[in-house]
């Protein structure tokens, strides 16, 4: 397990946490002085992103902010490398310097672009970040962009992520990110290693390529809640794209028909999710 080791910044407030929802898969996670930008995705609505294979998406729903409305940045976490989730504004203007949590595969093509600092994980694999008295651990978690071998064979290599957030040695929360997956049966081998998920960000949308829905649906998005068990949820990468075929109304739809603990929680683009840590 490799560590990275950050200046100490001003002092850090670690009772409480916020996930500022950007657009798309792009997100601002905030807590104990680190400061992480999930799948960076800032081209306007009206443009198109490459998807790979002479695939373009229209960006249907302007992004909250650009690069340069951002805090400073500690870390870019990237679930892998697709136009819609680290696009051609996020390689002009994001610093080079930072640091990337990423695939393999998008460790690679970033290299290219400038932006040396990659750091790949496997499936179950983990990386350290310290900074000052924040410790954050980020584990790979297990996703499948397509539940079809062959169409899976097509697309980039995914992973989910698993953040927890420590201060010294005592662990204050634990977030989940699905990543581009499918409703794969590795899913259910998340809570047997990480039974106490605080908050789960879940890639919805339906995404739909090859006529293969490549992107959890709705109700896909909900049953993978259910089997991961968060204590809170946030669908998030549901509405930006031309090749998205479910919304937002049908997560919550299915949300109001499950039985599981969770409360789910809704952002729009621009709203933020302030979280307490058990700290």
């Amino acid at each position: 397990m490799t560590v990275l080791r950050l200046a100490d910044g001003e002092a850090a407030d670690f009772s409480q946490g916020e996930v500022h929802f950007i657009g798309n898969a792009t997100t601002l996670i905030r807590l104990g002085g680190l400061t992480i930008l999930t799948d960076p995705a800032f081209m306007h609505a009206g443009t198109h992103t490459y998807l790979g294979h002479g695939i373009w998406a229209r960006r249907e729903v302007e992004p909250a902010c650009q690069v340069a409305d951002l805090p400073p940045l500690d870390l870019l976490l990237l679930s892998h490398f697709h136009g819609d989730h680290f696009d051609e504004a996020a390689a002009r203007d994001l610093d080079r310097d930072l640091p990337v949590i990423s695939t393999a595969d998008a460790v690679t093509k970033l290299e290219p672009l400038g932006f040396g600092r990659g750091y790949a994980l496997g499936t179950w694999q983990s990386h350290q970040v310290q900074k000052g008295q924040a410790h954050l651990e980020v584990t790979a978690m297990p996703a499948r962009h397509a539940a079809d071998d062959a169409v899976a064979a097509l697309l980039m290599p995914v992973n989910g992520h698993l953040l927890e957030f420590s201060r010294n040695d005592k662990q204050l929360y634990r977030l989940y990110i699905t990543g581009d997956t499918m409703l794969i049966d590795e899913l259910a081998d998340i809570p047997r290693s990480y039974p106490d998920i605080d908050l789960g960000l879940i890639h919805a949308g339906g995404t739909t390529l090859f006529m293969t829905v490549v992107t959890m649906t709705g109700e896909q998005a909900v049953r993978a809640v259910e089997v991961t068990r968060p204590r809170t949820a946030i669908p998030i990468h549901y509405n930006d794209y031309s090749v998205f075929m479910s919304g937002l109304d049908e997560v919550k739809a299915a949300a109001a028909k499950s039985s599981a603990d969770t409360e789910f929680h809704y952002l729009a683009h621009g709203e933020t999710y302030t979280f307490t840590t058990k700290g």
